[in-house]
């Protein structure tokens, strides 16, 4: 048997040639300093995303990225499918074990000045790793299609769209149209299952390949500064006298702790059960208070104590802050000190962010959601504001009251602050704008256009073009106004 076995790996080996580069893997040397539980991290993280392939392959066998089946079939993987509810637990709490694991590395990574030469492409390509990790991540909850998940969409639509210029087209490309549909879940599926997945599988090779190549970082010894012109032959000289071959000498505390990583999610996955989904998505319930997964509720927390003016700034400036310097890094401290002892700046950096980001997560437990909601639609609309009004506009302040509309938008100074107050709205917005506004949505308002008859909008639009202050014109067209102009004049 052994030599039958011994022959069918030489008739493989000969085709395939692997046998070298796998020989070289194991035996390639690292320094013994190095062979830590400070470095089982980024072999974790590895091991965790093999989990998500899989677990993700056997979930799509199922799911249904369609807007009325998503749900449905997430219901019936967590019934009906045998240990469904497992399997998307598992793939649910590697998620999360996924992106606590990523950053602990980073962390670790950067502690240990494992970013400076000659890895900073290195360093640049776990940087990219994360950013996906996190979109891998928001993808996955996007696809769970409950009430959270549509409202969470809607708030992610919204931020995208105050991008300057290309704010609506990035919205449009997000949800394939101006409402979030079935469309939106083809693409979201898409991202999550082919696209990200794929550029995560292509990162991930190219950081294994330059950490095979350049080495993995040795300890970093107090007063042992890396010097571009001196580094190589110094680290290669540390190897010769003090390595050892990876196989068997490292690796076995990578498997060791990624056992145990994978005996966590099991448990988790066992004794918690999978994420939602929770109710079906429905833009008339206004009342839905939508929180993210755990690593971006810090993100949720910002946004409900920041000030409405910084929100926009603090979105569209923060990260690119964040991003640049993170890639730059490498490039502005790429040489000098490694040890963590000797960078009190790098320590106190990451201990400042550690406790911000622990903190806004504490307080995303009881934040409101911001704008804040105070009214309740059970309330009628005021007498006034119907006086004089035709049939079909106070058929449209059923529309109006039915829809709970009231919950986010005040009329006579009774109503929600999470909306515009509308006591104007026929001034500010042309009838088309608001029949584009209520169909469409926009801002941090949902589209309501898979909600409503059309003669429920007309009737909706029609009432709320009674909304204007007296001794004001209500906004027309001024293209139709010139129309009718040369309308008349031609008569």
């Amino acid at each position: 048997m052994r030599r039958l076995i011994t022959q069918v790996g030489e008739w493989f080996d000969r085709r395939l040639q692997l046998a070298a580069p796998i020989r070289d893997v194991s035996e390639h040397p690292v320094p013994r300093s190095t062979a830590s539980w400070w470095y089982v991290f980024g072999s974790a993280a590895l091991v965790v995303f093999i989990l998500q392939l899989v677990t993700g392959i056997l979930l799509a066998l199922v799911y249904v990225p369609s807007a009325s089946e998503a749900w449905s079939s997430l219901q019936a993987l967590n019934h009906d499918v045998t240990l469904g509810w497992f399997i998307r637990a598992l793939h649910g709490w590697g998620s999360n074990f996924m992106v606590a694991i990523v950053l602990i590395h980073m962390v670790q990574v950067f502690l240990f000045g494992a970013y400076k030469f000659p890895r900073e492409l290195t360093w640049i390509v776990g940087v990219f790793l994360l950013l996906m990790t996190l979109g891998m991540a928001f993808t996955g909850q996007v696809l769970r299609f409950d009430q959270d998940a549509y409202w969470g969409l809607g708030l992610g639509a919204s931020i995208a769209s105050r991008v300057p210029i290309l704010g609506a087209g990035i919205v449009k490309m997000m949800l394939g149209g101006p409402i979030i549909a079935g469309a939106t879940l083809s693409r979201f599926f898409a991202l999550h299952v082919f696209v990200i997945p794929g550029m995560l599988i292509g990162f991930v090779c190219l950081h294994l390949l330059m950490v095979l190549k350049l080495g993995i970082n040795e300890w970093p010894m107090p007063g042992r500064l890396v010097k571009r012109a001196t580094y190589a032959s110094e680290y290669h000289e540390l190897t010769k006298k003090d390595g050892a071959p990876f196989v068997p000498y490292a690796v076995w505390k990578d498997l060791f702790f990624a056992a145990f990583i994978l005996l966590a999610v099991a448990v988790c996955a066992a004794y918690f059960g999978p994420f939602g989904p929770t109710g079906q998505p429905d833009p008339t319930i206004i009342q839905a208070v939508p929180k993210p997964d755990y690593f971006f509720l810090w993100l949720y927390a910002l946004l409900s104590l920041l000030p409405p003016s910084m929100e926009t700034p603090a979105l569209l400036i923060g990260p690119v802050i964040a991003i640049g310097a993170l890639v730059l890094l490498p490039f502005l401290s790429g040489e000098g000190e490694k040890s963590w002892r000797r960078r009190p700046i790098a320590v106190l950096t990451v201990l400042l962010i550690a406790v911000t980001l622990g903190t806004l997560t504490h307080l995303a437990g009881f934040t409101p959601w911001s704008p804040h909601m105070n009214a309740w639609s059970g309330d009628p609309v005021p007498e006034k504001v119907l006086r004089g009004t035709t049939a079909l506009q106070r058929q449209g302040a059923l529309v109006f009251q039915a829809k709970q509309c009231r919950n986010c938008h005040s009329i006579a100074e009774s109503g929600g602050q999470r909306g515009p107050a509308l006591d104007s709205v026929a001034v500010r917005l042309t009838p088309d704008q608001l029949i584009r506004q209520v169909i469409q949505g926009g801002g941090n308002m949902p589209a309501y256009g898979n909600n409503l008859s059309p003669a429920e909008t007309t009737a909706l639009v029609s009432f709320l073009e009674t909304l204007y202050p007296a001794g004001q014109s209500p906004a027309r067209d001024a293209a139709l106004d010139e129309a009718q102009k040369k309308s008349v004049s031609a008569q």
